[in-house]
């Protein structure tokens, strides 16, 4: 049997465990400079050791998650701007071969709670449906990393064909943040509305086109 697993660290680390909703961010590929990266990266790992300093795990715990709340900030803010790489999101022939790729599998492989897809960036949220990756042999056996992929190859394919051109599409690695109850999904789910809104693209939520939210599924 394929057993879901749980932790798995590449650039990122990438805690996914069964029964948890999940707040995904993933962009473009190339949007991003290599000095912005390595000056995140480098940032990053004189943190990440400072911490050690904390010998109380509470506290250590505590600004652990506050390092990370503001280190996705940074990532974020960057990507808003837009001002580096591709920002082939912008066209509407895309956006929608991405929206309608999130709906697809909307009560199939999870709940679909929230999303906004911005220029070179796709915020989301979502509740992974359990039993449908039980005991498979044909995906991933971390969750959230199997519905990623089977979404960014079928979008990079149809993407690709519109903007006549092939290559990488999105970038490899994306970050995925568990939420874990429900004022967090509240704070974020209002995040992921706003972000169109925080980067100037329109002047209220329900303006964009391109955001989504399932009501049933937050209150």
């Amino acid at each position: 049997m394929n057993e879901i697993k749980i932790f798995y660290k590449r650039k990122l680390p990438h805690y996914q465990p069964p029964g948890y909703t999940f707040f995904i961010t993933f962009r473009l590929y190339a949007t991003m400079p290599k000095e912005i990266v390595d000056r995140y990266k480098l940032l990053k790992e004189t943190q990440l050791k400072n911490l050690n300093n904390f010998e109380n795990k509470k506290i250590r715990s505590e600004k652990y998650l506050a390092f990370k709340k503001n280190y996705f900030k940074l990532y974020d803010e960057y990507l808003d701007k837009a001002s580096y790489g591709p920002k082939w999101l912008q066209d509407r022939k895309i956006a929608d071969i991405v929206k309608k790729a999130l709906h697809y599998n909307d009560g199939i492989k999870y709940n679909l709670i929230a999303y906004t897809i911005m220029p070179n960036h796709v915020h989301l949220v979502i509740e992974p449906i359990i039993e449908k990756f039980v005991g498979r042999t044909d995906c991933s056996t971390y969750i959230v990393t199997s519905i990623l992929k089977s979404l960014k190859w079928y979008t990079a394919r149809e993407c690709n064909k519109i903007l006549n051109r092939s290559g990488a599409f999105w970038q490899h690695e994306s970050y995925d943040h568990v939420v874990r109850n429900s004022e967090s999904l509240i704070r974020i789910v209002k995040y992921v509305l706003n972000n169109p809104v925080k980067a100037g693209l329109v002047s209220d939520t329900e303006e964009y086109m391109f955001n989504y939210v399932n009501e049933k599924l937050i209150n």
